[in-house]
Protein backbone atom coordinates (compact mmCIF):
# COMPACT_ATOMS: atom_id res chain seq x y z
CA UNK A 1 0.00 0.00 0.00
CA UNK A 2 1.24 3.84 -1.35
CA UNK A 3 1.31 6.21 1.60
CA UNK A 4 2.65 9.68 1.67
CA UNK A 5 4.83 11.89 3.64
CA UNK A 6 5.60 15.50 2.26
CA UNK A 7 6.30 14.71 -1.43
CA UNK A 8 7.55 11.63 -0.42
CA UNK A 9 6.03 8.49 -1.32
CA UNK A 10 6.47 5.00 0.68
CA UNK A 11 5.88 2.18 -1.71
CA UNK A 12 6.43 -1.56 -1.83
CA UNK A 13 8.61 -3.55 -4.38
CA UNK A 14 9.46 -7.07 -4.55
CA UNK A 15 12.63 -8.89 -4.34
CA UNK A 16 14.73 -11.61 -4.11
CA UNK A 17 16.02 -11.54 -0.80
CA UNK A 18 17.41 -15.42 -1.15
CA UNK A 19 16.87 -19.00 -3.01
CA UNK A 20 13.39 -19.42 -4.18
CA UNK A 21 12.66 -16.19 -1.71
CA UNK A 22 10.54 -13.04 -2.48
CA UNK A 23 9.95 -11.03 -0.45
CA UNK A 24 7.59 -7.07 -0.22
CA UNK A 25 10.07 -4.54 0.96
CA UNK A 26 9.15 -0.74 1.64
CA UNK A 27 11.26 1.79 -0.01
CA UNK A 28 11.17 5.47 -0.25
CA UNK A 29 10.69 7.19 -2.97
CA UNK A 30 11.26 10.82 -3.40
CA UNK A 31 9.80 13.13 -5.70
CA UNK A 32 11.11 13.46 -9.40
CA UNK A 33 14.00 15.23 -10.13
CA UNK A 34 15.42 16.74 -13.12
CA UNK A 35 14.11 15.25 -16.40
CA UNK A 36 12.55 12.91 -14.17
CA UNK A 37 8.78 11.51 -14.08
CA UNK A 38 7.33 9.37 -10.75
CA UNK A 39 4.99 6.38 -11.82
CA UNK A 40 2.22 4.99 -10.29
CA UNK A 41 1.73 0.95 -11.52
CA UNK A 42 -1.42 -0.29 -12.14
CA UNK A 43 -0.32 -3.74 -13.12
CA UNK A 44 2.74 -5.76 -14.34
CA UNK A 45 3.71 -8.98 -15.92
CA UNK A 46 5.76 -11.97 -14.47
CA UNK A 47 8.05 -13.73 -16.66
CA UNK A 48 8.22 -17.38 -16.50
CA UNK A 49 11.24 -17.52 -17.88
CA UNK A 50 14.14 -15.12 -16.81
CA UNK A 51 12.62 -14.14 -13.56
CA UNK A 52 12.00 -17.76 -12.40
CA UNK A 53 15.83 -18.38 -13.41
CA UNK A 54 16.53 -15.26 -10.87
CA UNK A 55 14.32 -16.44 -8.82
CA UNK A 56 15.93 -20.07 -8.64
CA UNK A 57 19.63 -18.44 -8.30
CA UNK A 58 20.17 -20.30 -11.75
CA UNK A 59 22.00 -16.78 -13.01
CA UNK A 60 25.45 -16.70 -13.02
CA UNK A 61 26.18 -14.66 -9.70
CA UNK A 62 28.91 -12.10 -11.30
CA UNK A 63 26.56 -11.57 -14.50
CA UNK A 64 26.34 -7.53 -14.91
CA UNK A 65 22.83 -5.71 -14.28
CA UNK A 66 21.34 -4.98 -18.22
CA UNK A 67 18.69 -3.00 -16.70
CA UNK A 68 19.16 0.38 -14.97
CA UNK A 69 16.10 0.28 -12.79
CA UNK A 70 17.41 -3.25 -11.88
CA UNK A 71 19.12 -3.21 -8.17
CA UNK A 72 21.25 -5.31 -6.21
CA UNK A 73 22.99 -8.45 -7.64
CA UNK A 74 22.12 -12.28 -8.73
CA UNK A 75 24.29 -12.99 -5.44
CA UNK A 76 21.05 -11.92 -3.78
CA UNK A 77 19.41 -9.55 -2.67
CA UNK A 78 17.84 -8.34 -6.15
CA UNK A 79 14.82 -6.74 -7.58
CA UNK A 80 13.97 -7.86 -10.56
CA UNK A 81 11.43 -7.49 -13.22
CA UNK A 82 10.91 -6.00 -16.35
CA UNK A 83 7.02 -5.37 -17.23
CA UNK A 84 5.27 -2.59 -15.50
CA UNK A 85 2.53 -0.71 -16.93
CA UNK A 86 0.85 2.31 -15.15
CA UNK A 87 0.19 6.45 -15.16
CA UNK A 88 2.65 9.27 -14.82
CA UNK A 89 1.85 10.33 -10.87
CA UNK A 90 3.84 13.60 -11.72
CA UNK A 91 7.10 15.31 -13.73
CA UNK A 92 9.67 17.48 -13.54
CA UNK A 93 8.66 20.80 -14.50
CA UNK A 94 11.24 20.36 -17.54
CA UNK A 95 9.78 17.31 -19.30
CA UNK A 96 7.50 18.37 -21.68
CA UNK A 97 6.08 14.90 -23.52
CA UNK A 98 4.68 13.26 -20.60
CA UNK A 99 1.52 14.50 -18.40
CA UNK A 100 0.36 13.13 -15.07
CA UNK A 101 -2.38 11.02 -16.25
CA UNK A 102 -0.60 9.61 -19.30
CA UNK A 103 -0.49 5.89 -19.50
CA UNK A 104 2.80 4.14 -20.27
CA UNK A 105 4.65 1.41 -20.24
CA UNK A 106 8.23 0.91 -18.05
CA UNK A 107 10.81 -1.70 -18.01
CA UNK A 108 10.67 -1.72 -14.36
CA UNK A 109 10.51 -4.45 -11.60
CA UNK A 110 7.70 -4.91 -9.35
CA UNK A 111 7.21 -1.70 -7.55
CA UNK A 112 3.87 0.10 -6.27
CA UNK A 113 5.26 3.96 -7.41
CA UNK A 114 8.76 4.62 -8.65
CA UNK A 115 11.14 7.20 -10.12
CA UNK A 116 12.68 6.83 -13.62
CA UNK A 117 14.16 9.24 -16.45
CA UNK A 118 11.43 10.72 -18.39
CA UNK A 119 12.90 9.25 -21.70
CA UNK A 120 12.50 5.55 -19.96
CA UNK A 121 8.65 5.56 -19.98
CA UNK A 122 6.97 4.16 -23.23
CA UNK A 123 3.36 6.02 -23.53
CA UNK A 124 0.62 3.50 -24.12
CA UNK A 125 -2.11 4.28 -26.61
CA UNK A 126 -4.85 6.37 -24.65
CA UNK A 127 -7.68 3.35 -25.78
CA UNK A 128 -5.85 0.73 -24.56
CA UNK A 129 -6.57 -1.44 -21.62
CA UNK A 130 -3.58 -0.78 -19.57
CA UNK A 131 -3.71 -4.72 -18.39
CA UNK A 132 -2.62 -5.10 -22.04
CA UNK A 133 0.16 -2.85 -21.32
CA UNK A 134 2.43 -5.65 -19.43
CA UNK A 135 2.88 -8.06 -22.28
CA UNK A 136 5.06 -5.28 -24.45
CA UNK A 137 8.54 -6.46 -23.54
CA UNK A 138 7.73 -10.60 -23.84
CA UNK A 139 6.00 -8.66 -27.26
CA UNK A 140 9.12 -7.06 -27.79
CA UNK A 141 11.14 -10.22 -27.40
CA UNK A 142 8.86 -12.42 -29.69
CA UNK A 143 9.38 -9.53 -32.62
CA UNK A 144 13.19 -9.69 -32.04
CA UNK A 145 12.82 -13.62 -32.33
CA UNK A 146 10.56 -13.09 -35.59
CA UNK A 147 13.55 -10.62 -37.26
CA UNK A 148 15.69 -13.25 -35.92
CA UNK A 149 13.98 -16.30 -37.49
CA UNK A 150 14.90 -15.87 -41.45
CA UNK A 151 11.34 -17.76 -42.72
CA UNK A 152 10.00 -17.45 -46.11
CA UNK A 153 6.11 -17.18 -47.13
CA UNK A 154 5.07 -21.20 -47.15
CA UNK A 155 7.69 -22.13 -45.21
CA UNK A 156 7.46 -24.72 -42.23
CA UNK A 157 7.87 -23.70 -38.80
CA UNK A 158 8.49 -25.24 -35.46
CA UNK A 159 8.28 -23.99 -31.98
CA UNK A 160 9.16 -25.48 -29.37
CA UNK A 161 7.89 -23.95 -25.96
CA UNK A 162 4.27 -22.61 -25.51
CA UNK A 163 4.62 -20.36 -22.65
CA UNK A 164 3.89 -16.52 -23.37
CA UNK A 165 6.95 -16.15 -25.56
CA UNK A 166 6.63 -19.27 -27.46
CA UNK A 167 3.03 -17.82 -27.85
CA UNK A 168 3.63 -14.76 -28.96
CA UNK A 169 6.37 -16.59 -30.89
CA UNK A 170 3.44 -18.22 -33.00
CA UNK A 171 1.16 -15.94 -33.42
CA UNK A 172 4.02 -13.73 -35.18
CA UNK A 173 5.33 -16.06 -37.51
CA UNK A 174 1.58 -17.11 -38.65
CA UNK A 175 1.44 -13.58 -39.55
CA UNK A 176 4.92 -13.85 -40.83
CA UNK A 177 3.97 -16.25 -43.56
CA UNK A 178 4.73 -18.95 -42.15
CA UNK A 179 2.49 -22.04 -43.02
CA UNK A 180 1.95 -24.67 -41.34
CA UNK A 181 3.12 -23.20 -37.85
CA UNK A 182 3.99 -26.33 -35.76
CA UNK A 183 4.14 -26.38 -31.74
CA UNK A 184 5.94 -28.87 -28.93
CA UNK A 185 5.30 -28.39 -25.67
CA UNK A 186 4.41 -31.37 -22.93
CA UNK A 187 2.02 -29.96 -21.72
CA UNK A 188 -1.68 -30.33 -23.16
CA UNK A 189 -3.81 -27.34 -22.08
CA UNK A 190 -0.84 -25.09 -23.38
CA UNK A 191 -0.95 -27.01 -26.93
CA UNK A 192 -4.86 -26.42 -26.31
CA UNK A 193 -4.39 -22.63 -26.09
CA UNK A 194 -1.82 -22.66 -28.99
CA UNK A 195 -4.45 -24.42 -31.41
CA UNK A 196 -6.78 -22.17 -30.00
CA UNK A 197 -4.28 -18.67 -30.96
CA UNK A 198 -3.51 -20.03 -34.25
CA UNK A 199 -1.36 -22.60 -34.95
CA UNK A 200 -1.90 -25.39 -37.24
CA UNK A 201 -0.81 -28.50 -35.36
CA UNK A 202 0.49 -29.36 -31.95
CA UNK A 203 1.80 -32.18 -30.26
CA UNK A 204 4.33 -33.55 -27.35
CA UNK A 205 7.89 -34.11 -27.82
CA UNK A 206 6.84 -37.87 -28.07
CA UNK A 207 7.92 -38.67 -32.10
CA UNK A 208 8.80 -35.57 -32.77
CA UNK A 209 10.86 -36.13 -35.65
CA UNK A 210 8.78 -38.55 -37.12
CA UNK A 211 5.46 -36.35 -36.50
CA UNK A 212 7.69 -33.18 -38.19
CA UNK A 213 8.79 -35.79 -41.21
CA UNK A 214 4.81 -36.90 -41.91
CA UNK A 215 3.86 -33.01 -42.16
CA UNK A 216 6.60 -31.63 -44.58
CA UNK A 217 7.04 -34.61 -46.85
CA UNK A 218 10.12 -35.78 -45.06
CA UNK A 219 11.65 -32.72 -45.45
CA UNK A 220 11.56 -31.42 -41.92
CA UNK A 221 10.66 -27.75 -40.88
CA UNK A 222 12.64 -24.85 -42.39
CA UNK A 223 12.75 -23.26 -39.37
CA UNK A 224 12.72 -24.05 -35.79
CA UNK A 225 13.05 -21.47 -32.77
CA UNK A 226 13.24 -22.74 -29.12
CA UNK A 227 12.14 -21.04 -26.36
CA UNK A 228 11.30 -23.65 -23.60
CA UNK A 229 14.40 -23.33 -21.74
CA UNK A 230 15.01 -26.87 -22.11
CA UNK A 231 18.14 -28.81 -23.94
CA UNK A 232 16.45 -31.45 -24.65
CA UNK A 233 14.12 -29.32 -26.48
CA UNK A 234 17.20 -27.61 -28.54
CA UNK A 235 18.28 -31.10 -29.45
CA UNK A 236 14.77 -32.33 -30.64
CA UNK A 237 15.05 -28.75 -32.42
CA UNK A 238 18.00 -29.68 -34.34
CA UNK A 239 17.18 -33.12 -35.50
CA UNK A 240 13.63 -31.78 -36.80
CA UNK A 241 14.48 -29.09 -39.09
CA UNK A 242 15.74 -29.71 -42.84
CA UNK A 243 18.86 -29.80 -43.94
CA UNK A 244 20.20 -25.97 -44.25
CA UNK A 245 17.64 -25.91 -41.92
CA UNK A 246 18.07 -22.65 -39.00
CA UNK A 247 16.97 -22.98 -35.13
CA UNK A 248 16.69 -19.84 -33.41
CA UNK A 249 17.20 -19.98 -30.21
CA UNK A 250 15.44 -17.78 -27.50
CA UNK A 251 15.48 -18.96 -24.41
CA UNK A 252 18.11 -17.81 -21.52
CA UNK A 253 19.47 -20.78 -19.82
CA UNK A 254 21.01 -19.23 -17.03
CA UNK A 255 23.87 -21.51 -15.35
CA UNK A 256 22.24 -24.90 -16.05
CA UNK A 257 24.59 -26.59 -18.74
CA UNK A 258 23.16 -28.37 -22.08
CA UNK A 259 24.77 -31.63 -24.00
CA UNK A 260 24.08 -31.37 -27.52
CA UNK A 261 24.94 -34.30 -29.88
CA UNK A 262 26.23 -32.43 -33.20
CA UNK A 263 28.04 -35.24 -34.66
CA UNK A 264 24.70 -36.43 -37.47
CA UNK A 265 22.17 -34.54 -38.79
CA UNK A 266 23.52 -31.06 -36.82
CA UNK A 267 26.85 -31.64 -39.28
CA UNK A 268 26.14 -32.87 -42.49
CA UNK A 269 22.70 -31.68 -42.74
CA UNK A 270 24.76 -28.04 -42.32
CA UNK A 271 21.97 -27.09 -39.38
CA UNK A 272 22.40 -23.32 -38.36
CA UNK A 273 22.19 -22.23 -34.88
CA UNK A 274 21.57 -18.44 -34.02
CA UNK A 275 20.73 -16.91 -30.83
CA UNK A 276 18.05 -14.26 -30.52
CA UNK A 277 18.18 -11.78 -27.41
CA UNK A 278 15.76 -8.28 -26.76
CA UNK A 279 18.84 -6.63 -26.21
CA UNK A 280 20.03 -6.62 -29.52
CA UNK A 281 18.59 -6.53 -33.01
CA UNK A 282 19.24 -8.46 -36.49
CA UNK A 283 22.02 -6.45 -37.80
CA UNK A 284 20.78 -7.18 -41.19
CA UNK A 285 17.63 -5.01 -40.69
CA UNK A 286 20.05 -2.17 -38.75
CA UNK A 287 19.38 0.20 -41.60
CA UNK A 288 15.28 -0.04 -41.19
CA UNK A 289 14.87 -0.92 -38.13
CA UNK A 290 15.79 0.90 -34.49
CA UNK A 291 14.60 0.42 -31.42
CA UNK A 292 11.72 3.07 -31.22
CA UNK A 293 10.59 1.21 -34.76
CA UNK A 294 10.37 -1.97 -33.21
CA UNK A 295 8.65 -0.52 -29.96
CA UNK A 296 6.47 1.38 -32.27
CA UNK A 297 5.53 -2.45 -34.17
CA UNK A 298 4.42 -3.54 -30.42
CA UNK A 299 2.31 -0.78 -29.35
CA UNK A 300 0.12 -1.51 -32.25
CA UNK A 301 0.59 -5.20 -31.97
CA UNK A 302 -0.88 -4.79 -28.37
CA UNK A 303 -4.58 -3.94 -29.84
CA UNK A 304 -4.60 -6.35 -32.60
CA UNK A 305 -3.50 -9.70 -30.70
CA UNK A 306 -6.05 -11.49 -28.24
CA UNK A 307 -3.65 -11.19 -25.31
CA UNK A 308 -6.48 -11.16 -22.18
CA UNK A 309 -6.82 -14.70 -22.94
CA UNK A 310 -3.39 -15.30 -22.54
CA UNK A 311 -3.72 -13.65 -18.47
CA UNK A 312 -4.42 -17.00 -16.55
CA UNK A 313 -3.84 -15.21 -13.12
CA UNK A 314 -4.52 -12.22 -11.61
CA UNK A 315 -2.79 -11.40 -8.33
CA UNK A 316 -3.03 -8.32 -5.79
CA UNK A 317 0.51 -6.96 -5.56
CA UNK A 318 -0.01 -7.83 -1.64
CA UNK A 319 -0.04 -11.62 -2.30
CA UNK A 320 2.52 -11.27 -4.76
CA UNK A 321 5.24 -13.39 -3.11
CA UNK A 322 2.97 -16.43 -3.58
CA UNK A 323 3.10 -16.25 -7.38
CA UNK A 324 6.72 -17.64 -7.65
CA UNK A 325 6.04 -20.77 -5.94
CA UNK A 326 3.13 -21.36 -7.92
CA UNK A 327 5.07 -20.91 -11.72
CA UNK A 328 8.08 -22.85 -9.84
CA UNK A 329 6.02 -26.17 -8.71
CA UNK A 330 3.13 -26.37 -11.19
CA UNK A 331 4.12 -24.46 -14.26
CA UNK A 332 1.09 -26.18 -15.92
CA UNK A 333 -1.53 -24.51 -14.13
CA UNK A 334 -0.78 -20.64 -15.14
CA UNK A 335 0.10 -18.70 -18.10
CA UNK A 336 0.55 -15.43 -17.98
CA UNK A 337 0.40 -14.19 -14.44
CA UNK A 338 0.28 -10.26 -13.60
CA UNK A 339 0.38 -8.44 -10.17
CA UNK A 340 -2.99 -5.81 -9.49
CA UNK A 341 -2.02 -2.68 -7.68
CA UNK A 342 -4.01 -0.56 -5.62
CA UNK A 343 -3.17 3.50 -6.26
CA UNK A 344 -2.52 5.65 -3.70
CA UNK A 345 -6.02 6.59 -2.62
CA UNK A 346 -6.52 2.58 -2.20
CA UNK A 347 -8.92 2.12 -4.85
CA UNK A 348 -8.41 -1.26 -6.99
CA UNK A 349 -7.11 0.17 -10.33
CA UNK A 350 -7.84 -3.30 -12.32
Amino acid sequence: MVSRTGDELKANALWFTALRTATLRTETVPPPGPGEVRVETIASGVSAGTELLVYRGEVPQDLRLDLPTFAGSYKFPIKYGYAAAGRILDTDSDVEHLSAGDLVFVHHPHQEVFVVPARMPVRLPDDLDPLLGVFSANLETALNVVHDTPVRLGETALIFGQGIVGLLVTLLLKRAGADPVLVVDPLEERRKTALAAGADEAFGPESLKERVAEITGGRGADVAVETSGSGAALQGAIEAVATEGTVVVASWYGTKPITLSLGGHFHRGRVRLRSSQVGRSNPELAPRWDRDRRMDTVLGLLSQLELKKLISHRIPFEDAPEAYPLLDERPGEALQVIFTYKGIRGGRDV
